[in-house]
């Protein structure tokens, strides 16, 4: 068993090949912010379907003449990753419930800016109409100018906020 992490640079050139063969094999780039919107649709189809046929959004999704939004490849690529991710985990000997945390924030207080964090970005792909993966990776990949912009949207935000909450991951006290 390996407890370490991938070579980063080894990690890019297999995730170059995945956005490879995902392109010869389905025609468009990776993607998982859409795996995100087929589970809604179909929670809200199944759930209340007079709302989802009432509402134009909805309405061109789902009911008769409509595939059932699960069935579709993003639905089966976020469940692959995700199961990928727990095989990776278990063959390395790093499977472990936990909350990876600094030393000034509460398991709690991490969790909810996880949340924060991730409900922000969802709401982001969507206004982008792409995630990280769709938007940029793929759109990097075929020369897109937009995708080189939301790669550097995201490392630059990500970098920003980070100065900013440095001092929760610090043992002492942060200097600014």
């Amino acid at each position: 068993m390996n407890d370490r992490p991938m070579n980063p640079y080894l990690a890019g050139v297999l995730l170059g090949l995945v956005l490879l063969l995902t392109v010869f094999v389905t025609g468009r780039g990776l993607g998982a912010s859409g795996a995100t919107k087929s589970v809604v649709v179909a929670a809200v189809g199944a759930a209340a379907p007079e709302h989802a046929a009432a509402n134009p959004f909805y309405a061109k999704l789902v009911g008769p003449g409509h595939e059932n939004p699960l069935k579709a490849w993003l639905v089966f690529e976020v469940a692959g990753v995700l199961l990928g991710a727990f095989v990776s985990g278990l063959g390395a000997g790093r499977l472990k419930v936990g909350t990876e945390r600094g030393p000034r924030v509460s398991v709690r207080g991490r969790l909810l800016f996880a949340a924060a964090g991730g409900a922000l970005f969802g709401a982001g792909a969507q206004l982008a109409r792409g995630c990280t993966s769709g938007a940029a990776l793929s759109g990097m990949a075929v020369l897109s100018v937009a995708g080189f912009v939301t790669m550097l949207a995201i490392f630059g935000t990500g970098f920003a906020f980070a100065w900013f909450t440095r001092g929760l991951w610090l043992p002492g006290k942060a200097e600014r």
